[in-house]
């Protein structure tokens, strides 16, 4: 295990019975022999020690997002393809229950073809802030920490962006960046909006999921507590997509933690055979050239079009 404070790894290292701890990364990867690499630091150490994996030729997770600015995301990609180094991203919104069941619907074609969509994550939740105090002092808030939960979301349901506009707003004093934002992207037919909210009083608190698709043939909305209605000529149809019931789990991310079991599950099997996850970094790069596209948007208060880019 390793910890930049030392006595914080000896803990964790006591608890499962792991007989060495580490405070050095580098010495970590030239004293042992590692299956894969997990980076679970603040953002703005990834590329450190994401290029220290590289040069060791260690297979590496990163949590999200990626890196603090779009030209680190793409020099991180580059150095692992370079090293011939496996390097994927912990993208775990996308393996949600109620996410899942929505893109089966979809791909039924049930709703024909559609044509606009909101996806929604809002909620307030204070004590994001306490465990993670360093998110307050963050310059880019909202849209690196949920933005690039739901902008993934929104490609993996409608495919890439052609096109998108975005504004933000702060609403505390004590956060040096934006915790409210809203961004609206064309995708072929689709018209997106991703509404986003760490300031917004609701019934469930805890950011949820919610949305709504509509299509040439009805529509889909998922509504809070794992609920889906479908309605269309037939008749109006709802179904719960309960999350499974791990003791481990919190109550209030109870939605989260299940998703992030099964992004795990989908990491190791790219692991063990060599074939790409759904989230590797080169897939993850475009949900971070629309995080950082929606940044420039609001600055320039103009529409940000991604068409004719290839991101690589």
């Amino acid at each position: 295990v390793y910890n930049r404070t030392r006595s914080r790894a000896e803990k964790v290292a006591a608890r499962f019975n792991v007989p060495r701890v580490y405070d050095d990364p580098e010495e970590l990867f030239r004293n042992e022999k590692l299956d894969f690499v997990d980076i679970i630091t603040d953002v703005v150490a990834h590329a450190p020690m994401v290029y220290l994996a590289a040069r060791y030729k260690v297979p590496v997770i990163c949590q999200k997002p990626m890196a603090p600015d779009f030209e680190t995301c793409q020099q991180m990609v580059q150095t692992c393809r370079e090293a011939g180094v496996p390097f994927m991203i912990h993208e775990n919104l996308r393996w949600q229950t109620p996410v899942r069941a929505l893109k089966r619907l979809l791909n039924e074609g049930r709703l024909g073809k559609p044509f606009r969509a909101r996806l929604q994550l809002i909620g307030c939740l204070p004590s994001e802030y306490i465990d993670q105090p360093l998110l307050k002092t963050l310059e880019h808030l909202i849209l690196t920490d949920m933005g690039s939960h739901l902008l993934d979301v929104a490609r993996f349901l409608f495919g890439e962006a052609d096109s998108l506009y975005c504004q933000h707003c702060r609403t505390r004093d004590d956060f040096a960046g934006e915790d409210v934002a809203t961004v609206m992207m064309r995708m072929g037919d689709v018209t997106c909006t991703c509404e986003l909210s760490n300031a917004s009083w609701v019934e469930w608190r805890y950011p949820q999921l919610l949305g709504l698709v509509e299509g040439s043939k009805g529509s889909i909305e998922v509504l809070p507590d794992y609920q889906i209605r479908v309605t269309t000529q037939e008749g109006t149809f709802s179904r719960r997509y309960d999350p499974p019931d791990y003791a481990w789990a919190l109550r209030e991310q109870l939605a989260w933690h299940p998703g992030i079991v099964d992004c795990n599950a989908n990491l190791l099997e790219a692991l063990k055979t060599g074939n790409p996850p759904e989230t590797s970094a080169d897939d993850n790069l475009k949900t971070m050239r629309l995080v950082y596209a929606a940044y420039e948007s609001a600055a320039r208060n103009q529409v940000i079009t991604l068409a004719d880019e290839r991101v690589r």
